[in-house]
């Protein structure tokens, strides 16, 4: 559990990154990454919706 909420923490850290190169420099590349991101940020975000539900009925 512990490692995911660092690769989520990770993630998020790219992501708002990306996001403000995007937004004050208008990199549409960063924005490209960030969607991805995004996608990527969503998976782990289920993943730990998961393993969460399966801890809490321990």
């Amino acid at each position: 559990m512990k490692e995911l909420i660092e690769k989520i923490n990770a993630e998020y850290e790219a992501f708002s990154k990306e996001a403000e190169q995007q937004i004050e420099k208008g990199n549409k590349a960063a924005g490209t990454r960030a969607r991805k991101a995004a996608l990527e940020l969503s998976k782990l975000f289920k993943d730990f919706r998961k393993l969460s539900v399966e801890e809490s009925k321990k």
